[in-house]
């Protein structure tokens, strides 16, 4: 449920519903935002679905749009849209404490903060490498791809 207390729980059926919850690295949603095609692109839908439930902070979300500005042809006006449809369906989540410098890239760092304190099991991303030893805060990095086996959008022998 947006905004919830409750990490990985979604109670707008009236029980409650155990969905992963995640943070986005930008590269994902780079790539989502501008092909259709892509796995991606179908991580994106099964944020809009419901099926998965996407972390942000304040510091995501100003990278977010940086990065959609800088490497995507949408305007100003879709990325505001699009940031703020995240930010109207996403877990938001302060961060209070950082783990700097842990991860080669401060950006990166960023994403494995909020991950933590956001309770989030998962990092999706397309550069696994880029988040080794991520593991000793109990969270994962995994690709879009790994993410739709999990949630069977994909067969694994399609993945």
């Amino acid at each position: 449920m947006p905004g919830s207390l409750d990490p990985g729980c979604d109670t707008a059926y009236g029980g409650i519903v155990s969905v992963p919850r995640i943070v986005l690295d930008t590269n994902v949603l780079v790539s989502g935002l501008r092909s259709r095609l892509g796995s991606a692109f179908r991580v994106l839908t099964a944020i809009a679905d419901g099926k998965v439930e996407v972390a942000l902070s304040v510091p995501l979300v100003l990278e977010y749009e940086d990065a959609l500005l800088r490497a995507t042809n949408l305007s100003a006006t879709e990325i505001r849209q699009v940031v703020a449809y995240l930010c109207s369906v996403g877990y938001l989540q302060k961060v209070y404490f950082l783990w700097r410098p842990f991860l080669r890239d401060p950006g990166d760092d960023l994403v494995l903060e909020l991950a933590v304190a956001a309770g989030a099991s998962q990092i999706v991303t397309f550069n696994q490498r880029d988040f080794r030893g991520v593991e000793r805060f109990g969270v994962s990095a995994i690709e879009p791809r790994d993410l739709l086996v999990q949630l069977g959008e994909i067969d694994h022998g399609n993945a």
